[in-house]
């Protein structure tokens, strides 16, 4: 039977033959509209015709919910729905209860079209041709074979119906292993009709006509003329996540209330025959709305519940992994978006944890050498990648505050202190974070917690000697340092140090070259001082290097007290960096002040030191960074933050001086009108100086006569804020970031670690576990574990106070402080020093070295080594 659809629609033909020249570009753009909507319409009334609306009670004789329509093959459904459509029949209209799918018309019918179709599309004939053979049409439309070329939850639901009914689940295994190993059916699966709005955005009134499309206003479309591009774009593209969830799980868990035995190998088979489909097809893809469909794909394919074990995790989730490592971009970011929708982070930690079992295995099984090291094995690079996805959805998917990049805070510092170009290293931004406009200091609070993050097999064999040679290889070598989220901070460290060293050595070399043309200088950054008067030695001689020349300070520290012996291998600059810092930072020198609620130090304000002091101070912070020196100091998180380039803010203040933060919480919470009568609160605030005396600031101009209301009070608590951790600090924070730049502006410390780890690195961990330091502890010099002195020292070691403790690791290490990863970190040896005797225990702190007498007794022992620990400030200590 032959149709004239020029009759069917009359206006379109007219509009044709009325436009001019002038009007080709927004006539193509009305026929694009008018295919999609015509597309969208014969799926509708195919699907009606079919499935129904799945309103058990209605009344539409073309309609299969209403019990009046006899079962039609696809063939036949699809014929009638092209006639329903010329007629302008009635269209139900969608159910909730039923499971539609009309969202993915385009979807659908491009997917069958490259399967099945060698004609033109079955909607340009409707719009286009004057008339066409239904037959051919409706074959072009839909596919003839009775099998299944997509899955619902309905259709999973039925098959597994049926098959239990059959006791027979070939059709399950043939069905799963068909859709799953095709990239175009499974991208056409389990559709919605609506997507929940999960990115802000506004539509104009065209586009809310094309994504609500009834029969009326197909036609009221004939009529408009200057529509935008954006209006032709079909549902599906504007749509976040066609794919539907919820529904998708559901099917899943039906799937596998089934014995897995069932239809496992079928469909991890399918799994990997699709990786392979992907494999090939990705690299060619380029275009970013041509791998929406894998989009697709990849999110019911993580949604599988047993994809970390078994034969998934040994074969079809490497598979999958090595196929995504082709995503581009935009695409990782779309993935990240939805994920971290609150239809999608509900899958956030089990798709992680999967992962992360799959990176486990590899380690455990892989056999790693000199020639193939663990940035060698593809399927743990694949997978860290993707988890690299989740790391940015996790935050997305947190506490988020507004952006602000990294320069903004660098950029007025620059213009008060100035740091040569040539000083600064070019930072590294991951196109992903730049794609998604997001940085970690963004998130406040992420989904899951960071460290869940962490894999400690992982960093535990990453060669990091290895992975920093691919970080600086220009060969593109994969580097876990481009992936730091997935490091331990204690590998992290050994990133930083080999970097460290690298610039030590450097600056050696240039040292014997100077040597050779007749310009020696000194291969050390040395550093002679009194212990009398450490401070006013130290800060003049850094002084006096960072004006000379600044490169100086990527030498290796050797520090050397007047008066006293001893060559420092590490040990006495361990001591420099503490005998330092508990003086300058004592509150009685001036430069900083003590919070006393949270006993963490603060700029002082009011401080009459030069901000070359506090420039020098922020040299001395990059320093023990750059030696690798863990210092005991308490600064807020605030301050790490900054020097991450962020400005303090509201939240900042929990830390800090959580009575303001609680007092200002409490009225930002508070919600009744007279907040004004309550608070009594204006733009104007009083601090105290140095002297006690109370300073008045107006937050903005007048702010003595501006009341805070409920209105402003938002306002008000963020310029509170932004002047306690900003501007009143401004000058004195600008000069401490730039001694700190001076040390570490080329060090890949900002990309490796978030705030909380550089705090970490600095200060070291707050947990005293001596079990985990008896364990790692080697002997020497005749002493083995089971010698009864190391069991005597053992107990009374375990018997201290954690002061006492800290002593003993002072008198060590030349550091009370825990390193990252913990005590086990420390590597202590204990050497037995001749027989008994009634000397005092000594300690080489360079090499973390404990020399002890075989005493006699334990009473003896425990008497000469708290002697040892209580007196040990330059002495005992080598």
């Amino acid at each position: 039977m032959n149709i004239d659809f020029e009759l069917s629609l009359p206006r379109l033909s007219r509009n044709n033959r009325e436009a001019s020249s002038s009007s080709l570009d927004n006539n193509k753009k009305e026929d694009e509209m008018k295919r999609a909507a015509a597309k969208k319409l014969i799926e509708r009334y195919f699907y009606q015709l079919t499935d129904g609306c799945g309103n058990p009670h209605c009344d539409n004789k073309y309609c299969a919910s209403s019990g009046d329509l006899k079962p039609l093959t696809p063939d036949e459904a699809a014929a009638q729905a092209i006639q329903l459509f010329s007629q302008d029949a009635r269209l139900c209209e969608r159910h909730p209860n039923k499971i539609a799918r009309t969202q993915a018309n385009s979807n659908i019918e491009s997917s069958l079209n490259r399967q099945k179709m060698n004609s033109e599309t079955i909607t340009n004939d409707l719009v286009l041709s004057p008339s066409g053979n239904e037959e051919s049409k409706s074959r072009n439309l839909l596919n003839t074979s009775s099998e299944y070329l997509y899955l619902t939850e309905q259709i999973l639901y039925d098959i597994i119906e049926e098959c239990e009914a059959n006791d027979s689940y070939s059709k399950l295994i043939k069905t799963l292993g068909k859709v799953f190993c095709n990239i175009d059916c499974l991208a056409c699966s389990f559709l919605q009709t609506e997507t929940p709005d999960i990115e802000e955005k506004s539509f104009d009134k065209d586009t809310d006509k094309v994504r609500g499309l009834n029969k009326e206003e197909v036609r009221s479309l004939e009529g408009e003329k200057d529509k935008d591009e954006d209006s032709c774009v079909e549902p599906s593209k504007n749509s976040l996540a066609p794919v539907d969830l919820p529904s998708v799980r559901r099917a899943f868990a039906a799937l596998f209330k089934l014995k897995t035995s069932i239809f496992e190998n079928a469909l991890v088979n399918a799994l990997v025959a699709l990786a392979g489909n992907l494999q090939v097809q990705l690299p060619t893809r380029k275009d970013k709305d041509n791998q929406d469909d894998v989009v697709n794909v990849l999110l019911i394919v993580f949604e599988i519940p047993a994809l970390g074990s078994g034969d998934f995790l040994e074969t079809g989730l490497p598979a999958i992994c090595r196929a995504s490592q082709w995503l581009t971009v935009s695409v990782q970011a779309k993935l990240a978006k939805i994920w971290s929708s609150p239809v999608g982070r509900i899958s956030l930690r089990s798709i992680l944890e999967n992962l992360q079992q799959l990176i486990t295995l590899k380690v455990i099984v892989t056999q790693f050498h000199r020639d193939f090291y663990v940035q060698d094995e593809n399927v743990i690079t694949s997978a860290t990648r993707l988890i690299k996805i989740l790391y940015f959805a996790n935050m997305l998917a947190g506490t988020l505050e507004s952006p602000c990049s990294a320069e903004e805070l660098a950029g007025s510092i620059d213009s008060l202190y100035p740091i040569p170009k040539s000083q600064k290293a070019v930072p590294h931004v991951d196109p992903l974070a730049y794609e998604l406009g997001i940085n970690v200091l963004n998130c406040r609070k992420p989904h899951l917690p960071f460290e869940e993050f962490y894999n400690e097999l992982l960093s535990d064999a990453v060669e990091m000697d290895r992975d920093f040679a691919n970080y600086k290889s220009e060969l593109g070598k994969f580097s876990f340092m481009l992936y730091p989220f997935i490091l331990t901070p204690a590998t992290k460290t050994m990133g930083l140090y080999f970097d460290s060293r690298i610039r030590m050595y450097s600056e050696r070399r240039i040292s014997v070259l100077q040597a050779y043309r007749g310009t020696p200088s000194n291969p050390y950054l040395k550093l002679k001082v009194r212990r009398d008067h450490i401070i006013d030695d130290a800060l003049v001689e850094l002084e006096m290097l960072a004006m000379e020349n600044p490169n100086d300070l990527k030498k290796q520290l050797v520090v050397e007290f007047e008066g006293e012996q001893g060559i420092d291998e590490g040990g006495v600059s361990k001591e420099f960096f503490q005998l330092v810092v508990e003086e300058i930072f004592n509150p009685d020198y001036g430069m900083f002040v003590l919070q006393k609620e949270t006993q963490v130090v603060w700029f002082n304000p009011t401080s009459f030191e030069s901000d070359g002091q506090f420039t020098l101070i922020g040299i001395v912070l990059g320093l023990a960074i750059y030696n690798n020196v863990i210092l005991s100091v308490n600064f807020p998180m605030v301050l790490y933050r900054k020097l991450m380039g962020r400005r303090g803010s509201f939240e900042d203040l929990k830390d800090c001086n959580p009575v303001l933060y609680n007092s200002l919480k409490q009225m930002l919470e508070y919600t009744a009108p007279d907040l004004e009568d309550v608070f009594m609160q204006t733009f104007s605030i009083s601090y105290e100086d140095v002297f006690g005396s109370a300073i008045n600031h107006q937050l903005k101009e007048n702010g003595d006569d501006i009341q805070v209301t409920q209105e402003n009070k938002f306002e008000y608590v963020e310029l509170y804020a932004d002047f306690l951790l900003n501007k009143q600090v401004e000058k004195q924070f600008h000069a401490f970031y730039k001694g700190f730049q001076m040390v570490v502006d080329e060090s890949p410390l900002e990309l490796l670690f978030r705030p909380e780890e550089i705090e970490l690195l600095i200060c070291g961990s707050k947990v005293f576990d001596f079990d985990e330091l008896e364990k790692s502890t080697e002997y020497d010099g005749g002493y083995s574990s089971n010698s009864q002195i190391i069991k005597d020292f053992w107990t009374i070691v375990h018997l201290l106070s954690d002061e006492d403790k800290k002593k003993l690791l002072q008198f060590t290490t030349g550091s009370d402080r825990v390193p990252i990863g913990g005590l086990s970190r420390l590597k202590l040896v204990i050497s037995r020093n001749g027989p008994d005797s009634d000397r005092l225990p000594t300690a080489h702190t360079c090499f973390n070295v404990l020399l002890l007498p075989e005493y006699s007794s334990k009473d003896k022992l425990e008497d000469r080594l708290m002697k040892a620990i209580s007196y040990s400030k330059g002495f005992g200590m080598l």
